[in-house]
């Protein structure tokens, strides 16, 4: 490692020298400490002790500029190690504070801290950051509000004040022994208690009616409400009673308006919302219920806060409800996915990468595994597994950033197909020898500047379902969206090259298949998965590492002084 470390001692103190001279002439640099620790809380009828950031349910906001620099120190009193990672940061060459745990760190011991960089480059709208690390995001997670740079505005009307709309979960249990435990069985993990907005049921659950949350406004005035969803293992619907929804961003991009009355949004995504109070003065219901077309176990339940409009009035005896779509309605969701485009303005201009020199076809599966006696709790006592290109990712014990930068062998192959193993129809009816994947640790090398095109298929393998699907490091635009089996002789000649939508995690359809292309000029390691948890603990994952382009402003960053160990 020595050696190493004498290779990159001119590329530090360069990068040191560098980063001084930037954080002199740059205005805008937030410090941020973020303690760990247990605390209770009353939800559902009971009192439970949750891992928390400073003390709340969802966390502290960080609020910054586009161009800003924000440093996070994370201080763990808790039980568990913990890793945060900010959600839709691209991080320019420093996957060192990105957080996957196990992937570009390791935890942070209980009674240590960490502190992490986290650079605001391109991304102007919302954003999150939650514990990237055994489950822990259930109640570790809050927003990232970034406005536009000084001298800059929205490409809308200024909104006459703004609401920040977390929506989550409530488990009874602990959560981290809730995915062990279902590791442990190979059976699927228990669902939530209760869905949340920004902490609380709503009054549809029991014990909830007094602490249900209120958004207040004013009449004829208009908001922006940025929608945040945290879940962990479900996609929603979200509406306001008898209010239009206009949609100006994702993920810290910005949209054509979108005119709507609900919205999906997968777990990851980030969607900005302009609400207009033009309805007569009363308590209308905000509410989000899941959107799940696959046959797993889920949470069916439903959330719900208040609209309400001040002023001195008698609200009715009933309010209003939004009027959603039915649970499975994948029509409706694919028809709402294929919508949305970029804003793709003058002022706010997208780079869709034209001639793509790298294709990679990735299958999505549900899979199982053999288990020893057929006594696990999977289908058939198997063990239930997920993979892509039919190999179900292992996480190692040694972050496999450092191994990466360190050249410690053993921890990673660089060996990840760009093609399934085999072909075959892939959303028809199949099993047999197919159910069964590989298993590694191998990852997807690219050369720096390398135009990527990746085309996600789905596949009907265990159960057909729809999968949120998430890139650390970078945001992609989605070219392409479809469904049945990917044709790439015609299918490509429909893709939108002109304005398609810019984001960091997209709903792949139910037996579909989505096209996205980004340019690879981010080096470094960065996670690539399904955001459906349960789908990540078994499998559904990746690993990108974008190798050094040759100089010092294209080669990833030396580590921090302190890095939390591998044990």
């Amino acid at each position: 490692m020595a050696g190493i470390g004498q290779k990159y001692n001119t590329l530090f103190y360069l990068a040191l020298l560098g980063f001084v001279m930037f954080c002199k002439a740059h205005a805008n640099v937030h410090y941020y400490d973020f303690v760990l620790k247990e605390k209770n809380f009353t939800k559902l009828c009971s009192t439970k002790s949750i891992l928390t950031v400073n003390d709340s349910f969802p966390g502290p906001t960080i609020r910054v500029k586009k161009g800003d620099i924000a440093f996070v120190t994370v201080h763990n009193h808790g039980t568990y190690g913990v890793t945060i990672h900010w959600h839709g940061v691209r991080e320019p060459r420093d996957p060192w504070s990105d957080g996957p745990e196990n992937i570009t760190q390791c935890p942070i011991p209980p009674g240590t801290s960490f502190t992490q960089k986290v650079n605001f480059t391109l991304e102007e709208g919302t954003l999150w950051w939650h514990a990237h690390s055994s489950w822990t995001r259930a109640t570790v997670h809050g927003a990232i509000l970034i406005l536009p740079a000084n001298g800059t505005s929205f490409p809308f009307s200024k909104p006459d004040g703004q609401h920040t709309l977390i929506l989550g979960e409530w488990y009874k249990g602990d959560v981290p022994q809730i995915i062990n435990a279902a590791l442990q069985s190979g059976g699927e993990p228990n669902v939530s208690d209760a869905y949340t907005i920004n902490g609380e049921p709503g009054d549809l659950y029991n014990c909830s009616r007094e602490t249900t949350y209120r958004f207040r406004v004013d009449f004829g005035k208009t908001y922006l409400f940025r929608v945040i969803n945290s879940v962990m293992n479900e996609e929603l619907y979200f509406g306001i009673a008898n209010h239009n929804l206009t949609i100006v961003g994702i993920d810290a991009s910005y949209t054509k308006p979108l005119n709507t009355n609900f919205i999906m949004i997968t777990p990851g995504q980030t969607m900005d919302l302009l609400v207009t109070a033009n309805q007569p003065r009363d308590h209308y219901y905000v509410a989000a219920t899941p959107f799940y077309d696959g046959n797993a176990m889920f949470d069916n339940s439903t959330t719900t806060a208040i609209l309400q409009y001040n002023g001195n009035y008698t609200p009715s005896s009933s309010s209003p409800f939004p009027v959603l779509p039915a649970l499975n309605d994948s029509a409706t969701v694919f028809n709402f996915t294929r919508s949305l485009r970029s804003l793709a303005s003058q002022d706010h201009p997208i780079n869709v990468p034209t001639s793509v020199t790298r294709r990679i076809y990735m299958i999505v599966s549900m899979n199982e595994l053999p288990c020893p006696n057929s006594n696990c709790s999977g289908p058939n006592g198997t063990r239930l597994s997920t993979s892509l290109n039919n190999i179900s990712f292992v996480t190692p014990n040694i972050d496999i950033l450092s191994a990466y930068y360190w050249n410690i062998s053993g921890i990673f192959t660089e060996d990840f197909p760009d093609n399934p193993p085999f072909f075959y129809n892939f959303t028809g009816d199949v099993g047999g020898s197919l159910l069964f994947p590989s298993t590694g640790t191998r990852v997807l090398m690219f050369d720096y500047n390398e135009t990527v095109e990746i085309v996600w298929q789905g596949t009907s393998l265990v159960t057909a379902e729809n999968h949120p699907l998430h890139l650390h490091g970078f945001s992609f635009y989605v070219v392409g969206v479809g469904l049945g089996n990917f044709n790439n002789v015609t299918d490509p000649q429909s893709f939108n090259l002109v304005d398609p939508l810019e984001v960091n995690t997209i709903g792949l359809p139910r037996n579909g298949w989505i096209a996205m292309r980004f340019v690879a000029n981010n080096p470094g390691v960065w996670f690539m998965h399904c955001h459906l948890d349960r789908h990540t603990s078994w499998g559904m994952d990746t690993v990108l590492i974008v190798r050094d382009g040759g100089t010092i402003d294209t080669s990833m960053v030396p580590p921090p002084k302190y890095l939390p160990p591998c044990s």
